[in-house]
């Protein structure tokens, strides 16, 4: 199982300025008792942050939206080439649509499925 978290809040400009509804994503992959939440930084940086399952109940106080998908997936490396979260994300879940770009036309997209 992934869990995909989109945050309608964010310090850069260009998310501001471009993104419609939400302006991040971030992956968090569950353990036995806490989860990994793989956070991207900028290209080629990507921190992982350990939280506790309850700490997703407070993420959603502050606006965070969590999709979960029951897929099983292995170790998610740093894919090279990402320039933004959501392309992170996308190569995490194995999603290869090229007019996915925005938190918001992802969220849209695994809503569907």
């Amino acid at each position: 199982m992934i869990i995909i978290g989109f945050s309608n809040r964010t310090s850069k400009i260009l998310p501001k300025l471009l993104c419609k509804n939400f302006k991040h994503v971030a992956i968090i992959v569950p353990t036995a008792d806490t989860a990994t939440m793989m956070h991207f930084v900028k290209y080629n940086q990507i921190v992982p942050i350990i939280i506790k399952l309850r700490d997703i109940k407070i993420l959603e106080k502050f606006g965070w939206e969590f999709l979960i998908l029951p897929r099983k997936y292995k170790d998610i490396p740093p894919h090279p080439r990402a320039l933004t979260c959501v392309q992170f994300a996308k190569h995490a879940i194995g999603l290869k649509n090229i007019w996915i770009q925005t938190p918001w036309q992802l969220y849209k997209k695994l809503k569907a499925i």
